[in-house]
């Protein structure tokens, strides 16, 4: 979706590297593939795949065992962005979440279960504690929000809420009316906050 075109200056002048991994289990939750349980199983796992084995590519590819990530993404993407920072603030630096949806229970229809609970941070963030949640309160998350065409800037502000509860540095920021959810949207807000975060 010319993604890394619009980041190729950044990635040019040697600021960022890039590395993106398909969302498995967005796909199985949008086609509705197998059971609930299943899709919920999908998503945790999904999030385990990519602390235990997408960060140790990176590190090792970046030769830096302790090199701190950026997660961003949109739509759900922004949901995991948020979600694998929350998880597990001792890989992630900062979470970039683009138009976010973050209750996917109300957007897909379907009742969760501790899978979904462990995955989504609209859950586990309130009960969070101890040196996760310390360490989480070190980091950053940006959400910024469109309000334009098939946006809900609401989703955004209840995950702000969530995070500001505990004490999880966050800030929402709102775009007009004419940013719309999808990827023109996008590709305009990355290498935006992207220049800023590894500024």
């Amino acid at each position: 979706m010319h993604v890394i075109r619009v980041l190729d200056p950044l990635i040019s002048a040697g600021r960022i590297k890039v590395y993106s991994c398909d969302s498995v289990a967005g796909a199985a939750l949008a086609s509705n593939e197998g059971s609930v349980e299943h899709r919920c199983w999908i998503l945790n796992q999904f999030h385990e795949y990519v602390a235990y084995e997408v960060i140790p590519a990176i590190r090792t590819d970046c030769r830096d065992g302790g090199i701190e990530v950026v997660a961003a993404g949109a739509s759900i993407g922004a949901f995991n962005a948020v979600a694998v920072t929350c998880r597990y603030p001792h890989l992630f630096s900062t979470a970039l979440g683009m138009s976010g949806t973050y209750d996917l229970e109300r957007l897909m229809g379907f009742q969760g279960n501790q899978d979904y609970y462990f995955s989504s941070p609209l859950s586990f963030v309130p009960g969070m504690e101890g040196p996760a949640l310390d360490t989480l309160r070190s980091r950053f998350i940006v959400m910024p929000v469109g309000q334009g065409r098939w946006e809900d800037p609401s989703e955004s502000w209840r995950m702000a809420g969530v995070l500001g509860a505990k004490g999880v540095p966050n800030r929402v920021d709102p775009w007009a009316a004419n940013y719309d959810h999808d990827w023109p949207t996008w590709r305009e807000m990355l290498p935006l906050y992207l220049d800023d975060l590894v500024a």
